[in-house]
């Protein structure tokens, strides 16, 4: 399983594999059941790649937060994502402590823990996943 290849699609629970594309479609298999499905041009799809979390310094691309709970959690799932409010808040808290606490909303730290519980439920081990290569950003003149 990459990391690069997982997404979060707009109304429907979980997290998807692209398995392949077509012209109108991205297919995908959901992390939870295998089940695969197509999902249309016009859904909102979000590869967690492109994800980062506000901190007070610069945002932290999501994978990097993973690796963080991973490392607290010692490759093991985290604390429930229904847990309250203030124990999800505590948690983030030991994960990231520079997080923009006015930025990112509890619902946002649930979705968070959600999705790594997910991730580690699939079998994804974030000690072997290298971050990707930062593109060159000169422009050609």
């Amino acid at each position: 399983m990459e990391f690069n290849k997982i997404i979060a699609v707009t109304a429907k629970p979980g997290l998807y594999q692209v398995v392949s594309q077509s012209k109108n479609a991205i297919i995908v298999e959901a992390l939870a059941d295998k089940k695969r499905l197509a999902i249309n041009t016009t859904q909102n799809v979000s590869l967690l790649e492109n994800i980062a979390i506000y901190t007070y310094e610069e945002d932290m691309p999501l994978l990097d937060v993973f690796k963080a709970i991973s490392a607290k959690t010692v490759g093991k799932e985290a604390i429930s994502h229904k847990e309250s409010g203030k124990k999800l808040e505590a948690f983030f808290l030991e994960i990231l402590p520079n997080y923009d606490d006015e930025r990112v909303y509890t619902s946002n730290i649930k979705k968070v823990i959600q999705w790594y519980n997910l991730l580690v439920k699939a079998g994804m081990d974030f000690t072997k996943i290298e971050a990707p290569a930062e593109e060159n950003s000169e422009e050609v003149k």
